[in-house]
């Protein structure tokens, strides 16, 4: 059992910079791959980032490629998502995932073992 507890969240204006993190709960962190989904109000969730159990292997949505970046850090059991140039489209409920089947399969089917509660981001333009 993994609990995943976001935070970083808020309001800014367009163009500028939030950093998300994710605590997880557990001895099995560093065997889980992680990723960060968010939902905008009428639409489905979608995948924005993933990253494989060791750091090594990172994916990321086109629509965010070149502005956000993922990470984690094992010793802290905690997943990173850095937002720059932030457009008033990213604005959403941003979700951390746990998935134990490994990064490539979170990205490909993007339904994981775990849910965080989420987390407002609220761009302003």
């Amino acid at each position: 059992q993994v609990q995943l507890v976001e935070s970083g969240g808020g309001l800014v204006q367009a163009g500028g910079s939030l950093r998300l993190s994710c605590a997880a709960s557990g001895r099995t962190f560093s065997t889980y791959a992680m990723g960060w989904f968010r939902q905008a109000p009428g639409k489905e969730r979608e995948l924005v980032a993933a990253i494989s159990w060791s750091g090594g292997s990172t994916y990321s949505a086109d629509s965010v490629k070149g502005r956000f970046t993922i990470s984690r850090d094992n010793a802290k059991n905690t997943v990173y998502l850095q937002m720059n140039s932030l457009k008033p489209e990213d604005t959403a409920v941003y979700y951390c995932a746990a998935d134990q089947r490994g990064v490539n399969t979170l990205v490909r089917v993007a339904t994981p073992h775990y849910w965080g509660q989420g987390t407002q981001v609220t761009v302003s333009s």
